[in-house]
């Protein structure tokens, strides 16, 4: 068990529903963290009103204001270290970070990403799912590595594809899966069971694949 809360930092770029996730559950007292900076490169992002409304420091940088991308990520992450943040959440966070910007935050960054990685890194995936004529969707939680969603898969919750799904509807059934499982996976790493040493450990033991929600719990 960690002393204090975990001190954490958000990257978002959109809306924040995953973020607004992790506020409530840390309100109803399920998740010891503190929530230390909310950045976005995005000033319009919803993400940002969210941290403002939770008292929550937010920030946002433009990219086109740096002369290239590991300008602006050099920029941004020197504030999230600055912020204090023990661990760093991607929570629809939509740009692809800098390599060498990445490797100093190796085993403290995590992203949600809408697929059972490895199939459908990038976008569109419930698009994707559903051209495949896949019977199962899902979400994973990954430690963030310069590969675009291609970091050590630590947790995914899974749903089924019904006939009639379409895009949209395939998408808000795992939004509420993604919900839960960002939440059980920051919370395992806040209480000191999930944690980085060279490979992902739960529980002291290396992970014989992505946990589960029922493991999580």
């Amino acid at each position: 068990m960690n002393p204090s809360p975990l001190k954490v930092a958000v990257l978002a770029s959109g809306r924040g529903s995953n973020l607004a996730a992790l506020i409530a559950a840390r309100d109803a007292g399920a998740l010891p963290v503190e929530f230390v900076l909310v950045a976005s490169d995005k000033a319009s992002a919803g993400a940002l009103r969210l941290a403002e409304a939770a008292g929550i420091r937010a920030l946002a940088l433009n990219p086109k204001d740096y002369p290239d991308r590991a300008s602006f990520d050099r920029a941004l992450f020197a504030r999230v270290a600055a912020s204090g943040a023990e661990l760093l959440v991607l929570a629809g966070y939509m740009r692809v970070i800098d390599a060498e910007v990445v490797a100093g935050w190796e085993g403290r960054a995590i992203n949600i990403h809408p697929s059972l990685l490895p199939k459908y890194p990038g976008l569109h995936t419930h698009r994707r799912c559903l051209e495949a004529g896949d019977t199962e969707h899902g979400a994973s939680v990954h430690y963030v590595t310069a590969e675009l969603d291609g970091g050590p898969v630590v947790a995914q919750a899974r749903i089924s594809v019904g006939t009639s799904d379409t895009e949209t509807s395939l998408a808000e059934r795992l939004l509420a899966e993604e919900h839960k499982l960002l939440t059980a996976v920051v919370g395992a790493i806040a209480r000191g069971r999930l944690h980085w040493n060279g490979s992902a450990l739960f529980d002291g033991q290396p992970l014989a694949g992505p946990l589960t929600l029922a493991q999580l719990s």
